[in-house]
């Protein structure tokens, strides 16, 4: 969709000022009410629309809050700002977890190459491939290159023979590797819906939602916001942005293969892998600067195609990077086989590299939004 362009210069402009703001809140405010009533009166289905309504609305509200904090009065800002975070990371878990266990058994099942997805593979596949478990053995990196078809092949020599062996190790340990994460993530996951559901019945979030109700009809600015514009701000944001985007490593991003990120990920150390961080950190800023432009525009914000695609490039490598942990930690579970230590080595290394597949997605979104468009003043928010 084309961009229609404000010119600061312009004295026709019509300027965006703290009243956008007042009725942006206004109506995120009434969206969380309706899903609320949705929730409510809804079925299970209803409950799962009603969910990510609230979620949808609660980022919203809370991102521009953050971005406009200045126009708005800092104490009810700072008391609803972080209860909004913690409504819409309860609410989400369920669906995370859900989403993880799906991406991680169609990976293995792509993996393996098994008729049937490894955690429904049946005991007759698992006992003829424990012959081949036994043969397996030695580090998962280099075994990582044979499962994606680098062996030799069809010559008959001991590479190929090798190659057999990995393959039926890896279908072998992916049945059993499955079966570990459906069972992990499952009980993770019907935790996270109970917390959900105790979390919607709760004092707190009864005060969130009245906190919610008093903004849509009555927005606590300050004296100075209905006729402050809303630009530098927006700015701003897009400026914290462009500098978290300058300092990722995207040089690293355009190798096919990250090494220290598999390294990391195979060590006893549980902790969060250090490279993910910063990206983490852009994949929020980009969501508040698409907030922004929301508030600031309306109904004109449109559909930006390369935010959109840079921020789907964000959010495939959350989504690998949390599933590569997943699959990790799995690995660390005490007594599993060898075969299922392997097999989860394998679809580690394999959401690492997707990991470093949405960093060069993003990498090339990112630079041809630089190179092919340079920001109008509507466009920089």
């Amino acid at each position: 969709m084309a961009q229609q362009h404000l010119d600061p210069t312009d004295p026709t402009a019509e300027a965006v000022t703290g009243d956008a703001l007042a009725d942006y809140l206004r109506a995120r405010a009434t969206e969380f009410l309706r899903a609320l009533r949705l929730h409510r009166e809804g079925g299970a289905e209803g409950s799962v629309d009603a969910a990510r309504a609230l979620r949808r609305s609660a980022r919203r509200i809370s991102g521009s809050l953050h971005t406009f904090r200045p126009l708005l009065d800092p104490d009810w800002s700072e008391e609803i700002r972080p209860e909004l975070a913690w409504l819409s990371g309860t609410l989400g878990l369920e669906h995370a977890y859900e989403a993880r266990l799906e991406r991680l058994l169609l990976a293995l099942h792509r993996l393996s190459g098994a008729t049937a997805l490894p955690a429904q593979a049946v005991d007759v596949a698992v006992a003829a491939g424990s012959r081949a478990a036994r043969v397996g053995g030695g580090g998962v990196s280099a075994r990582a290159k044979q499962s994606a078809g680098e062996a030799p092949a069809g010559t008959g020599g001991p590479a190929d023979r090798t190659a057999t062996a990995e393959r039926g190790n890896l279908t072998v340990g992916a049945a059993k590797a499955g079966a570990l994460l459906e069972r992990q993530l499952t009980l993770a996951r019907t935790r996270a819906h109970s917390t959900a559901l105790q979390a919607l019945g709760s004092s707190r979030f009864h005060a969130v939602a009245d906190r919610v109700a008093v903004l849509a009809s009555e927005v606590p600015l300050t004296p100075a916001a209905p006729t402050t514009g809303l630009y530098p701000l927006a700015a701003a944001a897009q400026e914290r942005l462009t500098d978290a985007v300058a300092a990722l490593p995207l040089v690293t991003a355009g190798h096919p293969y990250n090494a220290e990120a598999l390294v990391h990920g195979l060590s006893p150390d549980p902790s969060p892998h250090p490279q993910d961080g910063p990206w983490h950190q852009v994949r929020l800023l980009l969501r508040l600067h698409r907030y922004a432009r929301e508030v600031l525009l309306g109904a004109r914000s449109g559909t930006d195609v390369r935010l959109l695609t840079a921020g789907q490039a964000l959010n495939r490598h959350r989504d690998a990077s949390e599933a590569a942990a997943a699959a990790a930690q799995a690995a660390r579970t005490p007594r599993i086989t060898p075969a299922t230590a392997y097999a989860l080595g394998v679809l580690h290394a394999d959401q690492r590299h997707e990991v470093e597949a949405a960093r060069f997605a993003f990498q090339q979104a990112w630079q041809k939004q630089t190179v092919n468009a340079p920001l109008s003043q509507e466009e920089a928010v």
